[in-house]
């Protein structure tokens, strides 16, 4: 389905920026994950992996495994969210530097290739200076049932149980997540870059 059959208005509320695109990367981006290696292992050298809320005794069931979409490969995160035992997450997460944060402070923000059910996924970031499990910044997306780009200004990013303002001289991990409500989830990730102001969209 093409974005032109969705209701305008619900995009623009729920989604800072989208446009359909096939592939992520121009000169001005930073390419984190473009799917090329055919494992868990992203581009910049270290692994996706799969969170639940199990870690704090919820209920949630959740796999990732590398899934082809509509001709295009990705990661697909799938599973039952449940708040069962104070639950209520499924994640895939990323460790962009191997054992250091990284400084992101040239960026603007998030780029994200992604498919999905209709439903409202949420985009976490956490910094080395975090220590607290529960800790992040966070926003929230519309994943429709086509591929499109979505654009995540870093200024979209909440800080949630921290009062601590986004440190991008030391971003530690990004995660794409399924919370807050029992749903089943079900999307696929087929990019993410940094990306800079003067990108232009294609």
């Amino acid at each position: 389905m093409s974005l032109a059959r969705r209701d305008v208005s619900q995009w623009i509320i729920i989604m800072i920026g989208i446009v359909n695109t096939t592939a992520l990367g121009t000169e001005s981006m930073f390419i984190i994950d473009d799917r090329s290696s055919g494992t868990l292992e992203s581009s910049v050298g270290t692994s996706w992996r799969l969170v639940t809320d199990g870690v704090m005794g919820g209920m949630s069931k959740g796999t990732l495994r590398l899934d082809t979409v509509e001709g295009r490969a990705c990661l697909r995160l799938e599973g039952e969210v449940t708040l069962e035992n104070n639950g209520g997450f499924i994640q895939t997460a990323l460790d962009i530097g191997e054992r250091e944060a990284i400084d992101v402070s040239s960026y603007a923000g998030l780029e994200f290739a992604v498919y999905g059910n209709n439903e409202s996924y949420n985009v976490h970031l956490r910094t080395g200076d975090m220590r607290m499990p529960w800790q992040s910044y966070r926003s929230t997306v519309f994943v429709s049932d086509s591929w499109q780009t979505v654009r995540l200004p870093f200024d979209a990013f909440s800080p949630h149980r921290t009062s601590a303002p986004l440190n991008l001289s030391r971003l530690k991990r990004i995660g794409l997540v399924a919370i807050g409500k029992p749903f089943h989830a079900d999307v696929c990730l087929g990019g993410v870059a940094l990306y800079k102001n003067t990108t232009a969209s294609k």
